[in-house]
């Protein structure tokens, strides 16, 4: 006997709701707040709040030197930093809400900000 004998009309249309949920809800829970701003840490405290409409080129001071954030066009980048490895430069430009670029060793961050954070690994 095979196991599709066992099955009843209301079983299939149980699996065909539950399909039909499944897809119409994935693009829901994966979409992703408007990137508004761009949040500047030094140390762990915020040092600025930058208008991602606006361009504009800051220096936050850090203990190794001075770290250069750039914003243009909607989207952020670290121009330079004094790190030895510039991890945070090669991150290139943010422009999703959620993205961060990290200078470690000169205690520096940049966060896109907005209205809603996208899922990550992080938020489960």
């Amino acid at each position: 006997m095979s196991w599709s004998s066992l099955l009843r009309p209301g079983d299939y249309l149980v699996a065909v709701c539950g399909a039909i949920l499944c897809v119409v809800s994935f693009p829901l829970a994966w979409q992703e707040g408007r990137a508004e701003k761009a949040v500047v840490r030094r140390g762990g405290e915020v040092f600025a709040e930058l208008e991602l409409s606006r361009s504009r080129r800051i220096e936050v001071p850090g203990p190794l030197g001075t770290t250069v954030v750039a914003v243009e066009k909607g989207r952020v980048r670290v121009v330079s930093d004094p790190g030895a490895h510039q991890y945070c430069v090669r991150q290139g430009w943010l422009e999703r809400t959620g993205q961060i670029a990290v200078c470690a060793p000169n205690e520096v961050s940049v966060e896109v900000a907005g209205g809603r954070k996208p899922y990550d690994s992080l938020s489960y």
